[in-house]
């Protein structure tokens, strides 16, 4: 039943996608109502996070960065449509967009400082050109921020705005802290101000990280600590500044706060002087070390005060596997990529995630939000199957504490994990996307649920009135569902079911659906309607993976029979599919006599 759900999901979502991969134009959506602004502002009630009414939702989203690289723009826009990426990401689930960006380009915007070169192809995306033409001149950038702001409220996706790096540059996530030698700690503030006030009124950019990555060790030179001192290093209270900066324009954000890389093993007596590497006792560190933003020892003895707006604050970590870094808790042995090693979700949780981060949410002192995990999950990358085990025991364990995140990425250009698009921003990853569509948020149906009270999220989710029905939830948080499963790393085959059918004329009465007409065959139309579209594909998906809920007449299995063989299975399914991206013709669709 489960691999049912799953399956309809990314069938439903496989009709925007010619079935090579090769991305299809999406069909324009409708307009969004103005006044639609201010009423799907989140909270943290109880450890949760919960809408207006209390009621509990799932921030399940995707990264896509270029805006803090210097592309002043999303990367890939130099050759596929963005507004049609975008559909991609709400069509598949996706209900939050985290978008890295940098201090220098918000001050830009704020100041209407002259762009650099815009990385936009202007022919395949003539939305984004003055003249609205193939060939165009491209808007100033922030008016191509602001468009993208708007296609983002019309199909459901919310925005968390992410402080990538002070300096825009592809390395700046490099520089350990929220300030450089170009831009202060004020101006850090000044930014984070400006954008929070400019978007007060527009629910559609819920939340902001502020600042991704803060790291480094003394030894560095300059470094992030977490402690109780009001220093300009102290990454506690500078995010109270930070956030401050941002409640004071707009109390309703939601406000990430990653953590550090290392804390002292102060139970040692070390502290913050102590070098990177105690030679005295090498190999062992006098840190608890963690991946760059990912510590949170510190909160357990200075947590992250926001005052009257505590119900705003959710920390932030991120994760990543073997193939990223080769750290002590994954027990490799061998030589990269074709490591053995050894290592479960119990002994992660003992030696790393536990102390680090998890006990946060273990011990509900606060909700977290997975800012970035991903990785490659191919043969070519990971012949060892050593990232897939932990990309696979990190997804199951944020399905089952309800962790929120972000993938990392949507982008085909990041070198140390891939994306969910390859072929310069032309084709979807079908594969990557079956791994991480268990860990988006959906009803016990698949179908995905938004993070928007009024506007479903792409063209097959729902709003959260459609899932709440409107109103509170007598039990804040009871009807938060998932299609939840603990998968093995085997997780991009489906189980093949064949149903053979006998094609006759002869009617169904009961458990039939409406439509049935035995006089021909339209081929394609499962649910007899009279149309052929994506709802034929999902019934038969539905009806071939046994879901007893999935009735279809007499008449509309002959129609769906459409390879000829006499059976009803997955082929038929995906030559529907083929027929609905235009990949062939209903001549071809009809099935070989």
């Amino acid at each position: 039943m489960k691999r049912m759900k799953r399956l309809t999901a990314m069938l439903t979502a496989a009709a925007m996608l010619m079935m090579n991969g090769t991305v299809m134009p999406a069909a324009p959506f409708s307009a969004v109502a103005a006044d639609d602004t201010q009423d799907d502002w989140l909270h943290v009630e109880n450890g949760k996070i919960v809408d207006m009414n209390g009621n509990e939702v799932w921030m399940t989203g995707v990264n896509w960065f270029g805006y803090n690289v210097g592309s002043q723009i999303f990367d890939g826009a130099w050759s596929a449509n963005v507004n049609h990426c975008l559909d991609l990401i709400a069509d598949h689930g996706f209900n939050l967009l985290r978008v890295p960006m940098s201090t220098q380009i918000l001050l830009q915007w704020k100041e209407g400082a002259p762009d650099p070169i815009i990385k936009l192809n202007e022919y395949e995306n003539p939305e984004l050109t003055i003249e609205g033409v193939e060939g165009g001149t491209p808007m100033y950038s922030f008016d191509i921020w602001n468009q993208v702001v708007k296609w983002c409220k019309e199909k459901g996706i919310k925005i968390m705005m992410d402080i990538h790096c002070a300096t825009t540059n592809a390395a700046g996530h490099n520089v350990a802290l929220w300030y450089d030698s170009n831009y202060s700690m004020d101006d850090w503030l000044t930014a984070l101000s400006w954008f929070s006030e400019y978007y007060k009124d527009d629910d559609t950019v819920i939340a902001i990280d502020l600042k991704n990555e803060p790291h480094g060790k003394r030894d560095d030179g300059a470094f992030a600590k977490w402690d109780g001192s009001t220093d300009d290093n102290n990454w506690r209270y500078a995010a109270e500044r930070g956030a401050k900066a941002c409640l004071d324009q707009n109390p309703n954000l939601l406000i990430m706060v990653e953590g550090i890389e290392v804390y002292p093993k102060f139970e040692e007596g070390e502290d913050w002087n102590s070098p990177s590497v105690d030679y005295t006792r090498y190999p062992w560190s006098p840190y608890h070390g963690a991946w760059w933003g990912a510590n949170f020892r510190g909160a357990k003895e200075f947590p992250v005060d926001l005052g009257e707006h505590q119900d705003q604050l959710v920390y932030s970590p991120h994760d990543y596997g073997p193939l990223v870094w080769e750290q002590d808790w994954f027990h490799l042995e061998g030589t990269k990529p074709n490591w053995t090693y050894e290592f479960d979700t119990q002994s992660l949780l003992d030696e790393y995630w536990y102390d680090t981060w998890a006990y946060l949410v273990e011990e509900n002192i606060a909700p977290l939000l997975m800012g970035e995990w991903g990785g490659f999950i191919d043969e070519e990358n990971d012949p060892s199957g050593a990232n897939t085990h932990w990309l696979t025991l990190l997804r199951d364990y944020m399905i089952d504490m309800r962790i929120h995140h972000t993938f990392w990425c949507f982008n085909e250009n990041s070198s140390d994990t891939g994306g969910l698009m390859y072929d310069n921003f032309q084709k979807w990853d079908d594969v990557k996307y079956a791994f991480v569509e268990p860990a988006l948020w959906q009803d016990e149906d698949g179908v995905f649920i938004g993070l928007d009270h009024k506007i479903p999220i792409g063209k097959n989710g729902q709003s959260l009135d459609e899932y709440y029905g409107g109103g509170k939830n007598t039990t804040p948080g009871s009807s938060l569902q998932t299609t939840t499963t603990t998968k093995s790393t085997e997780t991009t085959t489906t189980t093949k079911t064949t149903i053979t059918v006998t094609t006759t004329s002869a009617k169904e009465s009961s458990e039939q659906t409406s439509g049935d007409d035995p006089q021909q065959n339209e081929w394609g139309d499962v649910n007899c309607d009279g149309e052929v579209d994506v709802s034929d594909a999902v019934l038969l998906s539905r009806f071939v993976a046994e879901d007893t809920s999935a009735k279809i007449t007499t008449t509309g299995k002959n129609n769906a029979e459409v390879t000829g063989d006499g059976n009803l299975n997955g082929d038929d399914t995906l030559k529907i599919l083929r027929y609905i991206a235009k990949m062939i013709t209903a001549e071809e669709l009809a099935p070989k006599k």
